[in-house]
């Protein structure tokens, strides 16, 4: 079969391991389309630092917040299905939740949160309550009651942008209410069935609860990386994947006639369109429906928690790529966020022509 040349196999190995050198990362794993092709996937390093085994495309990795896109889809398609609409208000007597959560009454606004704030970051809850990663003793349904009821909104809903996981977790909660399902097995119902996905997964907290696929995840600090309840963030942040499920996923909601997409025109319109909240320092955020966005057309997703790192990218060019690392350099996390988002521009701003394959 056609592949690349030795030359660019070089340039790529050589691009990667300096990045996992300067950032400490046992493994990366690499998938890249080409208009909608699978053209490229690799993985470098170790995925179990303790054995050596070496990592495959197959491994499955943490992906943090990627997981706020596969969340916005499966909101996308519910809305599709009449099921959902982006106006619809959460808490309160004529919310989806109704009153299931919170006492009454509640706080100012809360009762005008809508599925759309949520998508957009724009509830009104201020980032710096986010409770997601601390309570670790709470359930999901007692980390809701208790944002309802402790937490008062900073800002009117819809006015700002304030980046919120919990947000996400709420929409998860939602989609469990319209659908009567688990919110895994929605979204495997929903969208990953669709997309032709078998083997992603809600990951488990603990090492015993890793996957026989699953990397390692090393800790580059205090936090444990099998102690921050990696279950419990489902929607915003639980889902563990390969970088090739990862693109199934991707080319079947980038809006290019490539491959066929699951949601229709309108409706990816729609959910990469930017909110035109500001943040508090009153600058556009760039971020639509469970995606960041500028104004080139790019589309992407970061996402990182401790012990593993990740980014998703859908390109105006019709290149997209995932790249999945099992550690986290907390000491300095900016600049391999920096270092992580550079890292296949310059791989493809080199090689401009990929072999007329398609691996998926």
């Amino acid at each position: 079969m056609p592949a690349l040349s030795r030359a660019d196999e070089v340039f790529i190995r050589q691009t990667v391991m300096t990045f996992m050198a300067n950032h400490s990362v046992p493994c990366v794993s690499i998938a890249l389309t080409d208009h909608g092709r699978l053209v490229f996937a690799r993985g470098y390093g170790v995925a179990d630092p303790a054995t050596g085994q070496a990592v495959g495309t197959g491994h499955l990795f943490r992906i943090a917040s990627l997981s706020k896109p596969i969340t916005a889809t499966t909101v996308f398609k519910l809305i599709e299905a009449n099921q959902l609409n982006l106006s619809d208000r959460v808490f309160g007597g004529d919310g989806i939740l109704g009153t299931k959560f919170g006492t009454q009454p509640y706080g100012a606004g809360i009762d005008q949160i809508t599925i759309k704030h949520l998508l957009e970051h724009t509830s009104g809850w201020p980032q710096a309550e986010d409770p997601m990663f601390t309570h670790l003793d709470l359930s999901q349904a007692e980390l809701i009651d208790g944002m309802i009821d402790h937490v008062p909104l900073a800002h009117a809903p819809g006015t700002t942008f304030d980046y919120l996981n919990f947000g996400y977790l709420v929409l998860g909660r939602v989609i469990e209410e319209v659908t009567g399902l688990s919110y895994e097995n929605a979204v495997r119902q929903h969208v990953l069935g669709p997309c032709g996905i078998v083997d992603m997964h809600i990951g488990g907290d603990t090492l015993a609860e890793r996957r026989a696929n699953e990397v390692v995840y090393t800790s580059q600090s205090t936090w444990n990386p099998y102690a921050i309840r990696v279950s419990r963030m489902d929607a915003h942040g639980g889902w563990i994947a390969s970088p090739t499920d990862l693109m199934r996923f991707l080319v079947s909601v980038d809006g290019f006639a490539s491959k066929p997409d699951i949601l229709k025109p309108s409706s990816i319109a729609t959910m990469s369109t930017p909110t035109t909240a500001l943040t508090a320092g009153g600058a556009p955020p760039g971020y639509a429906k469970g995606w960041a966005t500028n104004t080139v057309g790019n589309r992407w997703h970061t996402g990182d928690i401790p012990g593993s790192t990740a980014i998703l990218v859908r390109t105006a060019s019709e290149y997209g790529w995932a790249v999945v690392c099992n550690s986290r350099n907390d000491a300095q996390l900016d600049r391999m966020r920096t270092d992580l988002d550079n890292l296949m521009w310059t791989v493809t701003r080199r090689i401009a022509h990929w072999p007329p394959l398609d691996l998926f």
